[in-house]
């Protein structure tokens, strides 16, 4: 088992965009149906596996490009220390003063430690200021506990 980390900024709006966040449906929309809902269809599965969107699925992250992965590591405790590191580096610019507390933050990390330790995935997503997001997700590989026949990325 390993880990691997993932990291996006951007506009708000656009993280919010959740059709670009899930993988499209495995049928298309039947004949006859409204053209915009057959033209959303053709760009999410067009865009989904290419775009560097977070997924609303954590484990999803294993179908996006490889250029994505941002570390990867063997143990927990590392993986963990990436978005120890991560946060430390955004919280400055966190909107909510609560967010930027260190002792918070550690709790954070070392609650990730543990989860990836257990084999699960590990998801933080921030607040930043002029409205824009900051999503962090470290992902366990080999297979995924949620969704097993992810391949991995790096493989």
């Amino acid at each position: 088992m390993h880990h691997h980390a993932y990291l996006w900024t951007g506009p708000k709006a656009r993280f919010d965009d959740e059709a670009l966040r899930r993988p499209p449906h495995p049928d298309p929309p039947p004949a006859g149906s409204r053209p915009e809902l057959i033209e959303r269809y053709r760009q999410v599965a067009a865009e989904f596996h290419t775009s560097d969107l977070p997924p609303l699925e954590t484990a999803y992250w294993l179908v996006k490009p490889r250029s994505l992965v941002r570390g990867t590591w063997d143990e927990a405790k590392e993986a963990a220390a990436w978005l120890g590191e991560r946060l430390a580096e955004y919280a400055p610019r966190f909107a909510a003063e609560c967010d930027r507390d260190t002792a918070r933050l550690a709790r954070l990390v070392d609650a990730a430690a543990e989860r990836l330790r257990s084999g699960a995935d590990v998801s933080y997503g921030c607040y930043l200021e002029r409205p824009s997001y900051l999503s962090l997700a470290v992902v366990t590989c080999s297979p995924n506990r949620a969704v097993p026949e992810l391949p991995c990325p790096v493989a």
